[in-house]
């Protein structure tokens, strides 16, 4: 009589399944942790906005809650919240500019690029979907109507030059915004420089943020990232906010959101390189 024995195959296939799995998860990983970084910041960014904003309305809160102050604050601690959560998993860039900057001068892969600049670009607007969903009601006071969406509260979400800049300076203030920003970074993650240890490394783009903001932010909004800036602005579309939001100022969610960040970044890591300030 022959003996029956159990097929091993079951097993074997199963256990190529959960191999499968398991690298596939570990791909997705780094992509997911830049799409919760962006939400993140966008959600404490975007949030302190609309806070600051609507609640000067009387029929939104009795006093204003919150100045210019609030809203460095606000995003200084989204930036460093996305990174702490981020930076387990992965590089926590969570910004295209500086995403296409590591790539261009850290050896950055470039296949991750596309996957990791979508990942940012829909944690924007996530984060964005949030923060709307939260202050529906008190967007609909400040304007004045249910539905009536207008340019009074679009700036709670994308960024908008000041009216009495030219297009020159506008472009000018999100370079140097950015520059400073990627700069620093570049230097707090220098081997070479006295860096500070991974788990303060938020902390120190806290102040960065805080400083930037303070010092360089009133004239455009500092959105020295394009995923923080243009995944809300495509938001603020979708739910109805005017045309306005993207032809503004010759499509100034181009060249002022977009470009100039892309170029403050490259130019921050170009001349960090070429005059080291760190190290020998």
């Amino acid at each position: 009589m022959t003996r029956l024995r159990s097929d091993p195959a079951p097993q074997s296939a199963l256990s190529r399944h959960q191999s499968a799995l398991s690298r596939h998860r570990d791909t997705l990983r780094e992509y997911v942790a830049e799409f919760l970084g962006v939400a993140i910041l966008v959600i404490f960014g975007a949030g302190v906005n609309c806070q600051v904003l609507l609640s000067s309305a009387a029929g939104v809160s009795s006093s204003p809650k919150g100045d210019y102050l609030a809203v460095s604050f606000g995003w200084a601690v989204g930036l460093c919240l996305g990174v702490w959560v981020a930076s387990g998993i992965s590089p926590a860039h969570i910004n295209p500019a500086v995403t296409l900057a590591m790539a261009t001068w850290r050896g950055f892969s470039w296949k991750k690029v596309p996957g990791f600049i979508f990942a940012q670009t829909l944690g924007g607007f996530v984060g964005a979907a949030i923060i709307y969903a939260n202050y529906f009601h008190a967007i609909n006071i400040f304007e004045g109507g249910a539905g009536i969406r207008t340019m009074k509260t679009a700036g709670a979400f994308g960024t908008f030059a000041a009216p009495y800049l030219t297009d020159v300076s506008a472009f000018f203030d999100e370079i140097i915004g950015t520059f400073m920003l990627v700069f620093v970074i570049v230097a707090l993650t220098d081997k070479k420089s006295t860096a500070p240890p991974p788990g303060l490394f938020p902390l120190t783009i806290f102040l960065v943020i805080l400083g930037i903001s303070s010092s360089l932010g009133m004239q455009t909004g500092f959105a020295l990232n394009p995923a923080r800036d243009f995944g809300p602005r495509l938001l603020t579309a979708a739910v109805g906010y005017p045309a306005t939001v993207f032809n503004s100022r010759h499509q100034y969610w181009l060249w002022g959101g977009i470009i100039a960040p892309v170029i403050g970044a490259q130019l921050a890591v170009a001349i960090y390189d070429l005059f080291p300030v760190q190290g020998n």
